[in-house]
């Protein structure tokens, strides 16, 4: 894929999907928000680079937490056609696939069909695969998600879109780049990516989303388990309970920028984070 065209007056970008895109894991400071809880996460980052390079961009985020493939094709989709842009971001089904029964094959044939009607719009599309991550609950899910991931490969060729590799990724597979919940990314994960996202667009950044961590501390087996019980009392349990009882986190979240608008660059957007 040929760099992203910057040298242009204006560049409208949308992005699509559920906790992934809107950013769980990466708060904006507080200060920020007038106290509450709003998430900052991959997309409004390299929005924010973008920004830098065109000033006459305009960015919405139409991702909800917890939404299912048929969700953000039924919700999200009519709305990025309505707003034709010239740059989308798609990352659907995942939430599909921690559920049983969830088809990775038939989740990709939905999937081609959303970034048909995207590329249709005159839009460029941006695709991902997901962290080559199998440890916990993933465990037993990774052959599906890895079948997923390479039915979304086929879709970018086919479709000429840009897809951003985060199983190649080793920096995402360390515990720091996942938050709390060890589900979403962490606000450095986020980051991260943020930076992975903009070299395959071609938006000149500093720094590479997979440079090495810094070493570890030693492991400490009993706080571990400590960690380990915290975890599955706080957001294990939680997330089964919503399985059983057909909830979702997203049901009453609604898109936190569902219309075009600027936004601040990069170097501004830092500065403020204190």
């Amino acid at each position: 894929m040929s760099p992203l065209d910057l040298d242009r007056t204006a560049l409208d970008f949308v992005a699509l999907g559920d906790s992934f895109t809107e950013g769980v894991g990466d708060p904006y400071p507080p200060e920020q928000t007038g106290g509450r809880v709003l998430y900052r996460g991959w997309a409004d980052r390299v929005a924010e680079h973008l920004a830098e390079h065109a000033p006459g961009l305009r960015y919405a985020n139409l991702a909800v937490r917890g939404k299912l493939m048929r969700q953000i094709v039924t919700d999200q989709l009519p709305r990025a056609a309505e707003l034709a842009p010239d740059l989308a971001s798609i990352s659907a089904g995942g939430n599909d696939l921690l559920r049983p029964g969830g088809d990775p094959d038939r989740l990709a044939r939905v999937l081609e069909q959303a970034v048909r009607r995207l590329r249709e719009a005159g839009a460029d599309v941006v695709l991902f695969t997901g962290v080559n991550f199998s440890g916990g609950f993933m465990r037993l899910r990774i052959g599906t998600f890895a079948r997923y991931y390479l039915n979304i490969r086929s879709i970018a060729d086919r479709h000429g879109c840009y897809l951003v590799d985060q199983w190649s990724m080793r920096s995402l597979t360390d515990p720091r780049a996942w938050d709390a919940d060890r589900l979403h990314m962490s606000s450095e994960g986020h980051r991260r990516l943020a930076l992975k996202v903009c070299a395959t667009l071609g938006i000149p950044v500093e720094g590479s989303g997979d440079d090495d961590w810094p070493p570890a501390p030693p492991l400490d087996r009993r706080a571990a388990r400590r960690a380990d019980a915290q975890w599955a009392r706080e957001h294990l349990v939680p997330w089964i309970g919503r399985r059983l009882t057909g909830r979702s986190s997203g049901d009453d979240v609604r898109a936190k920028r569902p219309d075009l608008a600027p936004v601040i660059p990069r170097e501004h957007a830092d500065r403020s984070d204190g």
